[in-house]
């Protein structure tokens, strides 16, 4: 599973014009779901990005994670993260996970997140969707796991 997790002053998503979600402070977080994961990643994941210290303390160091701030998540489906680019010059989706599944697994991520307290809004699973955002900072990291344990995505 991989998680591109933006720190964010304010973002919002719209599904044909249309806002369908939008947060004030907190996360967007774009959420690839691989061909091999489980619900062992999404509690992994999960775990890692509430308690992940990119938040400002009264001294300025990033030392408050998005349950000290009481932030919100704004969560997009975005399977384009499993994108193979080695060969040719267009992208191979094949290590994605097929849709049926992966929309149960994303809505497992939304509802784990919920279920620690998170204010959770998100995108359309499978539309074309406009995200806007203001990241703050700018501050942006990337979380991935292999079988259920994070992993260093570099």
């Amino acid at each position: 599973m991989r998680a591109v997790v933006q720190r964010s002053k304010y973002a919002k998503v719209e599904v044909k014009k249309n806002i369908v979600g939008q947060i004030h402070h907190g996360f967007v977080i774009l959420l690839g779901v691989g061909e091999n994961d489980t619900e062992k990643d999404v509690q992994a994941i999960v775990q890692k990005i509430v308690h992940l210290r990119i938040f400002e303390d009264e001294e300025g160091k990033m030392n408050r994670s998005l349950l000290d701030v009481e932030g919100s998540v704004l969560s997009i489906s975005q399977f384009t993260l499993y994108a193979n680019i080695r060969k040719g010059r267009r992208p191979s989706f094949t290590k994605s996970m097929h849709p049926d599944e992966a929309m149960r697994l994303y809505e497992r991520f939304n509802d784990a997140l919920r279920k620690e307290g998170i204010h959770v809004e998100t995108g359309e699973f499978g539309a074309m969707m406009d995200v806007s955002l203001t990241n703050d900072g700018p501050v942006t990291i990337i979380v991935e796991t292999e079988e259920g344990i994070i992993v260093d995505p570099s």
